[in-house]
């Protein structure tokens, strides 16, 4: 890919990296190479566009419509609503394209731009490289009546909330459940899901103001949440990000309940109900050696793809599978979502903790995790992670001292200017120390 989109979209800090400027460049740049790929097929093209609550996403969105309209595209804003919600919208409206404002879990002064093409589908690398390479070319600007017409769609909300609703395999009447919204996109419409399902549910961080998504809560700061739920005696926990793609869990005695975990209880389910289409999950490589044990005794299968949800639903949509998803929470159930929902992925699940009797906990005990730790390497040239001979040499002694007991992941992030190195090992103090050697070794060799 080009430089400018991430494995997310266009991400940086508002008003330094991502300007209003390069916003409507952006939007017009899409338009156009959108349209001409054919994906119009109309010539009153529409666009949804929706936004997570930071305060820059309120310029940032009068840019991007203003691109938009520009380029002869009539507008739907859609308002604060999750990223899967403006997917989903964008198919149900039968819209040609459709812009998400949202830096996910991102602090709040940054932000970013996501595409979805025709049907609410992420736009493949192809599209992504040629929108970069057109930005700010001469065009013929449509006048009078051939200029896009911005109206608002208040009813978004309602749209995706019944949608959800209707996917449920069963009601959760009889739950307690606590969601933290991270102060973000979901704030409304986490809670109204789970309502309308029958669960007494208890809010956390639903309040946002503009300054505090993300802010010491959500599915990067569970401290809270589990202390809620411990607290309030809930049978469960819900945490989404900021712009809510993606969900994790608290059990009731307060124990994490990770993305790979809930793939695995939403994969035993459907693969019960005949629903996992061709017994076949798609994962990540950064998924637990647990999870892929898990699935083997099980009888399904476990196919890896590169981080990304995007990746993952390429091989979903390659294999014609039904279930996918990443350790971080990204769950994509094809069936009823294009893209990572978050919410819907607390409706299945807590369906599945109802539909059984079983408490989450125990259904969670079906992976049984390696010890995995994570370090993020800040401050270094990401760019050369595969192919620095220093780093090699520490990868080396790494896997060596690891044997089959273990792995090693590294990887440069697509959404932060930083190295990922993870390491699993057969106990949390062995790959611990792994972890911190190859990252002292990756700081050194890659130091900008």
């Amino acid at each position: 890919m080009a430089g400018l989109f991430g494995t997310d979209g266009v991400r940086g800090l508002a008003n330094v990296d991502l300007t209003a400027e390069l916003a409507l460049d952006l939007s017009v740049a899409a338009a156009h190479v959108l349209g001409e790929a054919g994906a119009f097929g109309t010539d009153r093209p529409t666009a949804v566009v929706g936004r997570d609550p930071r305060a820059s996403g309120e310029f940032l969105e009068a840019a991007v419509v203003a691109g938009l309209a520009s380029a002869g595209l009539d507008v739907l804003r859609v308002g604060v609503l999750p990223t899967p919600a403006v997917a989903f919208l964008t198919g149900r409206l039968d819209a040609e394209l459709g812009v998400m404002l949202s830096a996910s879990h991102n602090p709040m002064p940054d932000n970013g731009i996501k595409f979805f093409s025709k049907g609410g589908h992420k736009l493949e690398d192809a599209l992504e490289d040629a929108i970069e390479a057109r930005l700010r070319e001469p065009w013929k600007r449509p006048t009078g009546a051939g200029v896009g017409r911005v109206l608002d769609y208040p009813e978004g909300l309602e749209t995706y909330v019944a949608h959800v609703v209707g996917s449920a395999p069963y009601r959760l009447d009889g739950l307690k459940v606590v969601v933290d919204c991270a102060h973000g996109a979901a704030y409304q419409a986490a809670p109204e899901v789970l309502r309308r399902l029958g669960a007494d549910v208890v809010t956390v961080c639903a309040e946002p103001d503009g300054l505090n998504i993300n802010d010491g809560c959500g599915s990067t700061h569970m401290d809270s949440l589990v202390e809620t739920v411990v607290e309030v005696g809930a049978d469960a926990g819900i945490a989404h990000d900021g712009d809510a793609d993606r969900c994790l869990a608290v059990d009731a005695a307060g124990q994490i309940v990770d993305g790979d975990q809930i793939l695995a209880i939403l994969a035993a389910g459907m693969h019960e109900d005949g629903l996992l289409r061709h017994d076949t999950v798609v994962a990540t490589v950064m998924s637990n050696e647990g999870l892929r044990l898990a699935m083997r005794t099980a009888g399904i299968t476990v196919i890896d793809t590169a981080v990304g949800d995007r990746y993952v639903l390429e091989a979903m949509k390659d294999g014609g599978y039904a279930l996918g998803g990443e350790q971080s929470g990204h769950v994509i159930l094809l069936d009823h979502s294009t893209t990572g929902d978050g919410v819907l992925t607390a409706a299945h699940l807590l369906a599945r903790v109802a539909g059984t009797g079983r408490p989450l906990g125990d259904l969670a005990g079906i992976v049984e995790r390696l010890p995995q730790v994570l370090v993020n390497v800040p401050g270094v040239d990401k760019a050369r992670v595969a192919t620095d001979d220093g780093v090699r040499a520490a990868i080396a002694t790494a896997e060596t001292e690891l044997g089959e007991t273990g792995r090693v992941l590294l990887r440069p992030s697509g959404t932060e200017p930083l190295v990922r190195v993870m390491v699993e090992a057969a106990t949390v103090d062995q790959a611990d120390a792994v972890a911190r050697r190859l990252a002292a070794a990756v700081e050194e060799s890659l130091a900008l």
